[in-house]
């Protein structure tokens, strides 16, 4: 017997119990459910017993209970709920064509846990029905990509594409391998880390991307570790069944104040990754998303902590590019110096953007491209003077 067919068997299948309830938390004080049953309401709260069996909760400050348990500070009249204004990029219901080569397609508004500091919060309100799984809009959006040869890959997306049925997958994953152009499929999930028992579960769902995941034409999982307690044996034992099956594996995050905005954590995390083969591929700045205040970190502090973390990294390790996803682009944070901000479109909404350079004055307190000044020669058209100060000042949208 190999040392995988030992590990595969001390990890057993188990059934996961997913909690919407902060009553049905037994570590929480009845106090703290009282207040945060409000935040809870506003912004939906969803976890499952795995998870929860990952924090220290004689730890006030650990970091997975921050990523899901809501935090009064939630409460805040500060940012937008499209922050990204994703609506400007939807050309047909559940899909978003920002870049010429990718389309978005949502498939689903549901998640195997909800992080506190989603970006895309709105989708789990009441009343949206902006990525319902709805057949009829996924046929919508599978005809607009067949008619675009540009569109080379898709990112399956919402919420968390692997929360759907795996006959649900299987309609989406046959479909797209139905249109020649589209080389490579992306999973956009973060089930890895919130219930990796979702892969060893199912072995069904491991033959359909084995199945679909080609030679020639990949199938990709954006993961989403956020902090090397995530990184349990059983994750790994997921990780490897999705790696077995033939999909590529890398690992994306935002920078979140108290979860993964520590060196030592970003190192440790990006090192224990690049051992399991799931490289490092973004860390984004957090996006001005309404109820996130709590979770901000300024590009400048963001900036120098992710450069204190790659010096305890190998090269595999810290292939990472640092970015902001802007609602004109995906701006790469290249360097700070004592004056200057220095940017570049990684990837760009309108094609005279594609790679420019911005040079913006220094500001410490500054977390989103419009609220940094240009200097003379180069052009920041979404600077506004207003938006300038502290974070907790500031209230986009």
């Amino acid at each position: 017997m190999t040392q995988t067919d030992v590990r595969s068997e001390t990890i057993a299948k188990r059934r996961i119990k997913f909690i919407h309830k902060l009553h049905k938390i037994p570590q929480l004080s009845e106090d703290e459910r009282e207040r945060l049953a409000d935040v809870a309401a506003r912004y939906a709260f969803r976890v499952n017993d795995y998870y929860l069996g990952l924090i220290n909760w004689d730890d006030p400050n650990d970091p997975i209970r921050r990523l899901v348990i809501p935090h009064e500070r939630e409460k805040q009249n500060w940012g937008a709920l499209d922050a990204s204004n994703e609506s400007s990029v939807t050309v047909v219901p559940n899909a978003q064509h920002k870049y010429a080569s990718t389309v978005l397609l949502l498939v689903t508004e549901v998640c195997a846990a909800y992080c506190r500091y989603c970006f895309r919060k709105r989708l789990f309100m009441n009343d949206n029905d902006e990525a319902t799984h709805n057949l009829a809009n996924i046929a919508h959006a599978l005809k607009y990509i067949k008619e675009h040869p540009e569109v080379n890959n898709v990112l399956l997306t919402g919420g968390d594409p692997t929360t759907l049925m795996t006959d649900q997958i299987e309609i989406v994953l046959k479909a797209l391998r139905t249109i020649p152009h589209v080389r490579i499929i992306r999973f956009g999930t973060k089930t890895p880390a919130f219930n990796p028992y979702r892969f060893i579960n199912d072995p069904k769902l491991m033959q359909l991307l084995k199945k679909y995941s080609l030679p020639d034409k990949r199938i990709y999982f954006m993961c989403h570790f956020d902090h090397p307690n995530e990184l349990t044996d059983v994750a790994r034992e997921g990780l490897r069944l999705i790696q077995e099956a033939g999909v590529i594996c890398v690992n994306q995050n935002p920078i979140i104040r108290g979860i993964s905005d520590d060196p030592r954590v970003m190192s440790k995390l990006w090192n224990e990754l690049s051992y399991v083969g799931v490289p490092q591929y973004y860390v984004f700045q957090g996006r001005p998303t309404a109820g996130n205040e709590p979770y901000e970190v300024p590009i400048v502090e963001a900036y120098f902590d992710i450069e204190q973390a790659k010096k305890k990294c190998s090269g595999a390790a810290k292939r990472l590019k640092y970015c902001m996803s802007h609602e004109s682009g995906k701006i790469e944070i290249v360097a700070v110096d004592h004056q200057h901000i220095y940017l570049k479109y990684h990837r760009a909404k309108y094609p005279k953007d594609e790679q420019r350079f911005i040079v913006c004055e220094r500001d410490d307190d500054a977390f989103w491209l419009d609220q940094l000044k240009p200097v003379a020669g180069y052009e920041n058209k979404y600077y506004r003077e207003e938006s300038s100060g502290s974070p907790r000042e500031v209230m986009f949208g």
